[in-house]
C-alpha cells in the first residue's frame, strides 16, 4: 500500500507542477490577441487528451476488469460512465462557479468573487483528473504490482501532465485578461491543479476496499473526465474564428495519449 500510495503521490504531484508550469505562461504571453490563440489551441489539446485516456486507460480497463470478475463488461462500463457524468452534473448543479469567457455565474447563488468562482470551476474539473491518475495505480497494485498495469498507470500520468501544461495556461491567461495581476494569476492557476494529489491520493487510499467495484470506479472517472470535455473544453476550443486551431488541437492531443498508452501500456 505505501509503495501505491507513492506512485500515486508521485504521478499526481507531476500533472500539479505542469499545472503550475502552463500557469507561468501567463508571464510570456502579454498580448490579448495571442492569449486567446493560445487559449483556443491549448483547450483543444486538452480535450484530446482526456478522450483518449477516457478510452484507453479507463473505459477499456474496466470492461477488462469485469470480464475477468465473470461480468458482462459493458454493463459496469456503462453504469459507472453514467454515474460519473450525473456526478460531474450534480456538482456543476451545486457548486458556485464561473468559466472564464462567461458573464454570470453558474451553480447555487453566491457572493464569492469572480476570481474565486473561476478557481472553483477548473478545480472542479480537476477532481476526475486526480481520481484516474489513483485508480490506474491502484488497479496496478491490485494486480499484484503488475509491470504493464504500472506502465499504463504512468502512460497516464504522464498524459494528463502534458495536457495539465496548457490548461494550466488556459486558466491564468484569462484571469489576466480579467484585471488581474500576472502574479496572483499564477498563483491561482497553480493551485487550481492541488486537488489532483488529493483526490488521487485519497483514492488509492480506499481502493482496497472497492476492489469488487473496481470496473465501475474505473467507468465513473471516464465519464466524469468526457463531461468536462464536451461540457467545456471542446466549446471552449472553437470560440470565435478559425475554429480548425482548436479542432486541430483536439487531434494531437488524442494522437499524443493514444501513443502513450499503447507504447508503454
Amino acid at each position: 500500500m505505501k509503495e501505491t500510495i507513492l506512485w500515486a503521490a508521485l504521478g499526481t504531484g507531476f500533472t500539479f507542477l505542469m499545472t503550475t508550469l502552463g500557469s507561468a505562461m501567463v508571464f510570456l504571453l502579454r498580448r490579448q490577441r495571442e492569449s486567446v490563440k493560445m487559449q483556443r489551441i491549448f483547450m483543444g489539446f486538452a480535450a484530446g487528451v482526456m478522450i483518449a485516456a477516457s478510452v484507453w486507460s479507463l473505459l477499456i480497463p474496466a470492461i477488462e476488469e469485469a470480464e475477468s470478475q465473470g461480468m458482462a463488461g459493458w454493463i459496469p462500463a456503462a453504469g459507472g460512465f453514467v454515474l460519473g457524468i450525473a456526478f460531474l452534473m450534480g456538482l456543476d448543479f451545486l457548486l458556485p462557479h464561473l468559466h472564464p469567457g462567461s458573464a454570470q455565474p453558474e451553480g447555487a447563488q453566491s457572493h464569492l468573487k469572480r476570481t474565486t468562482l473561476m478557481v472553483l470551476a477548473v478545480t472542479l474539473h480537476n477532481i476526475p483528473e486526480g481520481m484516474a491518475v489513483g485508480l490506474s495505480f491502484a488497479l496496478a497494485a491490485q494486480h499484484g504490482g503488475d509491470p504493464a498495469l504500472y506502465s499504463a498507470a504512468m502512460a497516464l500520468a504522464l498524459g494528463i501532465g502534458i495536457q495539465n501544461f496548457p490548461e494550466g495556461a488556459a486558466i491564468s491567461l484569462p484571469m489576466r485578461q480579467e484585471g488581474i495581476s500576472s502574479g496572483r494569476a499564477f498563483l491561482y492557476g497553480s493551485m487550481s491543479g492541488i486537488v489532483e494529489p488529493v483526490f488521487g491520493i485519497l483514492t488509492v487510499l480506499v481502493a482496497g476496499g472497492i476492489q469488487p467495484i473496481m470496473p465501475w470506479v474505473l467507468a465513473f472517472a471516464a465519464g466524469a473526465m468526457l463531461y468536462v470535455v464536451v461540457e467545456e473544453l471542446i466549446p471552449a476550443a472553437h470560440l470565435g474564428e478559425h475554429s480548425n486551431i482548436g479542432t486541430l488541437g483536439v487531434m494531437a492531443g488524442f494522437l499524443v495519449m493514444m501513443v502513450l498508452d499503447v507504447a508503454l501500456g
